[in-house]
């Protein structure tokens, strides 16, 4: 059985917050637990969730669904997470609102022998989710389906995206394959709701709008 001073909370209080361990963080966020509920079980079974769900995909009813939280406690927990991303979290994702900015995530594809078609999902303040490679190889209409573009999209729950794909010749030209590949993403991105912000070829240090 713990003593009181090594209880996450009296521990936290005594020690500071850094001779917490990540789990006893939650623990002291959880406080308490109930009959036939330990604070410590629980604390685990909603970093599982967490882990699972993602921190930037949570929502409140993920929280609740946690033996043991209820709404009360839920929402305590769901605040101080919230304001965390908000405050913290999302300050370390870039603001991409322009081609330029855009243009610098795919830098990592512009000298690849190979064609690469990549995509950013964005959120709805402009800020970048994650970085995605949907395919390797000769860019085709075939080949890009927009399933493959929307599904990490969605799973995101990105607001719009941006995709771009290089050039290993170095020619900057926008062929009639290209601009198939733009539309077909861009229709399918109207009829989800997931708009399409740009699409971008590249050629070693330059790039241009295929949209």
């Amino acid at each position: 059985m713990q003593s009181k001073q090594d209880l996450p909370r009296e521990k936290l209080n005594k020690k500071g917050a850094e001779a917490l361990t990540d789990m006893e963080l939650l623990q002291a966020v959880i406080g308490s637990g109930g009959k036939n509920n330990d604070y410590r079980k629980i604390a685990g079974n909603l970093s599982k969730i967490i882990e699972k769900t993602g921190v930037d995909n949570l929502k409140i009813d993920d929280v609740k669904a946690v033996k043991g939280i209820g709404d009360a406690k839920a929402t305590v927990v769901f605040a101080a997470l919230e304001y965390w991303r908000r405050k913290f979290a999302k300050q370390s994702r870039p603001l991409i609102d322009s081609a330029e900015k855009a243009a610098e995530q795919f830098a990592f594809i512009k000298n690849k022998k190979q064609e690469y078609f990549a995509m950013l999902t964005i959120d709805g303040a402009r800020q970048l989710i994650k970085t995605h490679i949907i395919s390797v190889g000769t860019l085709t209409a075939s080949l890009v389906h927009p399933r493959e573009v929307f599904a990490p999209a969605i799973e995101d729950r990105a607001n719009s995206i941006i995709i771009a794909h290089n050039h290993p010749s170095g020619s900057l030209n926008i062929s009639d394959n290209d601009r198939e590949v733009t539309r077909r993403i861009k229709d399918a991105g109207e009829l989800l709701g997931i708009k399409l912000d740009d699409h971008i070829v590249i050629a070693g240090d330059e790039f241009v709008s295929a949209l």
